[in-house]
């Protein structure tokens, strides 16, 4: 498999399968360590928002896929977990599903008339051990083109949606709100009054044109206040005298952008799935329209900075990541490299074995667990397990492909020593391959169908 697809493939796999299988791949140990939501380390916090809703959170059912079972939108994480543990199947990037009632409706339609493993990824836990601790699970993601067209449709509708209820409320002559920091009343366009809050009291929430379902966020930040609550720091005060004063001397009177809360009244976070507004509005706009020129051949994630995998340090190169991983800990990744020949696939499995090991308190020598990472390191260290890695078949297994965190930068910087002196790629290692073809990113950009739909509204207004 090419290097850059692997890495393509952990992009789009890595919210689905995360610390769900041990070593063993039992079930009992399944559902004592499995994590649904992606780690992430702390420069980069794992949001976990989820696609912005009209209406906000509701009470609209999920059903499985498979059997009756379900649960409230707001407890999507229970069927998840139930997805998981009782038919051993993955939807990878949940959070950027528009519509995720009508999904799991079309997928469970689709599963009556045709098998599982005719739509999902199978991966094969422990396929080097015994036979009876084997287990095939099945990851539905959007590499089929099926999904993806599914969830484009379903992000096109949710925009229409959104779209419409923008240019409804410009036209809206029967607004009527009162200023949440005076007396004063406004009737008319929704305008009136967000301008005069940021002219009069200097607060703004953004441009008119910019926000959707107006009213409710008004509401919103109106229980807020009435609840004695900073709308910046979001900090509890005993009355409402004390609170004016506080936003006013510390300046708190504007929102909290990290609050994902907001999102859903912000349209800009209906143009793009998997961006939040901030990252779309540093952005050149005309990207959205014009794409005639479009090469993604150079395109680059924001950087991120290699963090040890012992400690919460972080550095701005590789080189110094490894010399203080050497120097701190005594770990050497170049040394084990050498010694026991690692290829680079191999070098990622071990990466991430050892990830997960300490992430869950675990020494990855001699699995003796711990009460914190930080006893768990102390262990590592004063028992000298530091380079004492267990047998190969432990940590050279299928699950360890997937990041324990989302943003690990030392995976991607690790020494391609697949490669011989001639250049030749040594492919001896199995590695799981998915048979569709997602590099052609440019080719999917532009036939995406939300890109369509923006051009459409662009060239008609």
């Amino acid at each position: 498999m090419n290097r850059d697809i692997f890495i393509q493939i952990n992009v789009v796999l890595h919210d689905a399968f995360r610390d769900m299988f041990r070593g063993s791949g039992g079930r009992e140990q399944v559902s004592q360590d499995s994590i649904l939501e992606p780690l992430c380390f702390p420069e980069q916090p794992a949001d976990g928002t989820s696609a912005p809703s009209p209406q906000g959170p509701g009470s609209e059912l999920l059903v499985c896929l498979f059997c009756p079972e379900s649960v409230p939108l707001l407890q999507k994480d229970l069927l998840l977990k139930h997805l998981l543990l009782e038919h051993k199947l993955v939807i990878a990037d949940v959070k950027l599903i528009a519509d995720l009632p009508k999904y799991m409706l079309y997928w469970r339609g689709r599963f009556l008339e045709q098998p599982v493993t005719d739509f999902c990824s199978v991966i094969k836990t422990n396929s080097t051990g015994p036979v009876e601790k084997q287990e095939d699970y099945f990851l539905l993601c959007d590499v089929l083109p099926e999904d993806r067209i599914l969830r484009e449709r379903l992000q096109q509708k949710r925009l229409e949606e959104v779209l419409e209820q923008q240019q409804a409320e410009r036209d809206d002559s029967s607004f009527h709100h009162v200023c949440m920091f005076c007396s004063d009343e406004f009737t008319g366009n929704r305008s009136s009054l967000l301008n005069h809050m940021a002219r009069e009291h200097s607060f703004s929430i953004g441009l008119p044109d910019n926000i959707v379902y107006c009213k409710q966020f008004l509401e919103t930040l109106q229980n807020k206040l009435d609840n004695l609550q900073c709308l910046y720091c979001e900090k509890t005060f005993r009355d409402k005298t004390t609170l004016k004063d506080h936003m006013r001397k510390k300046a708190h009177r504007r929102i909290n952008a990290s609050n994902h809360e907001y999102d859903r009244f912000y349209v800009i976070n209906y143009l793009e799935l998997g961006k939040t507004w901030e990252e779309v509005q540093s952005e050149d706009d005309r990207e959205l329209v014009d794409d005639e020129d479009d090469d993604w051949s150079d395109w680059q994630a924001h950087p991120v900075s290699a963090v040890c995998l012992f400690c919460d340090h972080q550095s701005e190169t590789m080189d110094q990541i490894y010399t203080h991983m050497k120097e701190a800990h005594g770990f050497d990744l170049h040394k084990l490299r050498t010694e026991l020949n690692l290829r680079f696939y191999q070098q990622v499995k071990l990466v991430n074995f050892i990830r997960r090991q300490i992430h869950q308190s675990r020494c990855y020598g001699c699995q003796e667990k711990f009460e914190s990472r930080e006893d768990t390191v102390r262990h590592i260290v004063a028992d000298g397990h530091v380079m004492k890695l267990p047998d190969v078949s432990t940590w050279n297994q299928p699950q360890y492909y997937f990041p324990t965190y989302e943003n690990d930068a030392l995976l991607c910087t690790l020494s391609d020593s697949d490669e011989d002196e001639g250049g030749q790629v040594n492919h001896s290692e199995d590695v799981p391959v998915i048979a569709e073809d997602i590099s052609n990113l440019r080719a999917l950009k532009q036939t995406s169908v939300l890109n369509q739909l923006l051009k459409n509204r662009s060239s008609s207004s």
